[in-house]
């Protein structure tokens, strides 16, 4: 059985008016407290799997840690609903204060981050990685048809590791966040090169998201969901290109558009 689906859940399901009682399939949410040298940490709301990567990607993103080495174990107990990290060093006052917001700037331009990791770990990209609007297409619709749990729960959301001509690693989770986690979990473990490299995605492109774009290094974020304002802003200041809409033949570039080879057709942003 699927630890990441729940079988069987007994739906009333209705086509206009009419009644049909049928087993729906779910999409498991699961709680995981990390205990990181003995102290707990956070909790996360994610799916059951890949849980190291979640963690490994998770403590990056947030300044924990910087390297794997850095990580003397890491032991899941997915029956109890922990994780717990042994680091090589202690952790001091400012890195486990994670929560607290706070005014930073960055490439010359004043902007309030969320959170004091996100002043520490959000990175200029200058990636030269160029591809066509066609490439994009296909490398949408190859995560589309390869994301099995979404079409049987529509409770997931799916973040892939691609080149230009194809998806290297995707990675599912209820949540848009966890995903991207788990990917750069994975990036780190398997130590991959972001040279050509970009992220695949399927949320909506919040500033969250965008900053754990810019926390993992690659300069391209393709989505078939809408990005916000301040998402913008971020990857206007950051270097990263922004594509959402990316449905069937036709997408929107929001920033940087100098990465997408027929952009010059129009009037780039």
């Amino acid at each position: 059985m699927n630890n990441t689906i729940q079988e069987g859940w007994e739906t009333i399901r209705f086509h206009g008016e009419s009644p049909e009682v049928v087993d729906e399939e779910i999409a498991t949410e699961f709680a995981l407290t990390i205990v990181v040298n003995g102290d707990e940490f956070a909790t996360m709301v994610c799916s059951p799997s890949d849980l190291q990567e979640l963690v490994m990607g998770f403590l990056t993103a947030e300044g924990v840690i910087r390297f794997v080495e850095e990580v003397k174990d890491i032991a899941i107990d997915e029956s109890m609903g922990f994780a717990y990290v042994e680091l090589y060093k202690e952790l001091d006052v400012v890195e486990t204060d994670h929560s607290k917001r706070v005014i930073g700037s960055c490439c010359g331009k004043s902007r309030q981050f969320y959170f004091k990791s996100d002043v520490k770990t959000a990175k200029t990209i200058t990636s030269k990685l160029q591809l066509s609007v066609e490439q994009c297409y296909v490398l949408m619709e190859k995560l589309q048809r390869q994301s099995d749990q979404f079409k049987r729960t529509g409770g997931v959301h799916n973040a892939a590791l691609a080149t230009i001509d194809d998806l290297l690693a995707i990675r599912t989770d209820i949540g848009r966040h966890n995903a991207l986690d788990k990917i750069y979990g994975y990036i780190l473990q398997k130590r991959v090169s972001l040279k050509d490299k970009l992220i695949v995605f399927s949320g909506r492109i919040s500033s969250e998201v965008l900053l754990k774009i810019s926390k993992i290094g690659t300069g391209i974020v393709l989505s078939k969901s809408a990005p916000t304002d301040m998402a913008l802003k971020l990857a206007t200041d950051l270097g990263i290109t922004v594509i959402g809409f990316a449905r069937g033949d036709k997408m929107n570039v929001y920033t940087h558009s100098y990465r997408i080879l027929e952009a010059n057709k129009a009037n780039p942003v």
